[in-house]
């Protein structure tokens, strides 16, 4: 089965175990929309007869979140370095629109942010799908890698799945073909909305930390 007709049949027939799947692919080094998984499945949660329930949909696709970047994690952490970028370069690595340029800023985000910057790239469209391959690289520890992983990915579902219930309520949105070019047609708010999210939550850290740290200074 060629690998679009997968994904379609994936799609037409989606449950809790293939959105654990296509999660688990759109979390890893192969290049697959999360957009074209939970909207849907969210969407059909809500509008259905009853076959998804959309608190499930977003379990269940945090969890494949988690797998996807837990091999990303992993085959960073086991082949190191060199190898990782050998990837990047290879005709393989481009082909999952991977590359050397990617995976340096992915590099140079992680080293900015520290380890809160897996939970800041779950939410961040651009180094999204690679972040757990510098905190692989740098052996974060497992326990906050997963802890930061599940926030951010969880984060990102509960938007996502919110679209879909949305649209679910607008006429004319009948089929997954319908959902899919209204999610795209406003990408651009998506993306807005994410990046208010991730403001207001690193202000809020920001200022706890503050605020211990003045606690503790007394």
């Amino acid at each position: 089965m060629e690998s679009v007709a997968f994904i379609q049949w994936c799609l037409d027939h989606l449950n809790y175990w293939t959105i654990t799947l296509l999660m688990t692919i759109e979390s890893s080094f192969i290049p697959f929309p999360s957009e074209v998984v939970v909207p849907p499945a969210a969407w059909k949660a809500s509008a259905g007869n009853g076959e998804l329930n959309i608190y499930l949909v977003v379990l269940f696709a945090t969890i494949g979140a988690n797998v996807g970047a837990l091999i990303n994690y992993f085959l960073a952490k086991w082949l190191g370095r060199p190898i990782v970028y050998k990837f990047a370069n290879s005709r393989f690595g481009h082909m999952c629109l991977i590359d050397e340029t990617k995976v340096q800023h992915a590099e140079e985000f992680f080293e900015k942010h520290g380890a809160i910057a897996t939970f800041i790239g779950r939410l961040t469209t651009v180094v999204r799908q690679l972040i757990s391959i510098p905190a692989g690289l740098a052996r974060m520890k497992l326990s906050t890698f997963i802890l930061f992983t599940t926030l951010g990915a969880g984060i990102w579902n509960i938007v996502l799945a919110a679209i879909g219930h949305y649209l679910s309520k607008v006429p004319g949105i009948e089929t997954e073909e319908q959902l899919l070019a209204k999610v795209n047609e406003y990408s651009h708010e998506i993306g807005l909305v994410i990046v208010i999210v991730v403001v207001l939550i690193l202000a809020f850290l920001i200022y706890k930390g503050t605020a211990g740290h003045k606690k503790a200074t007394k």
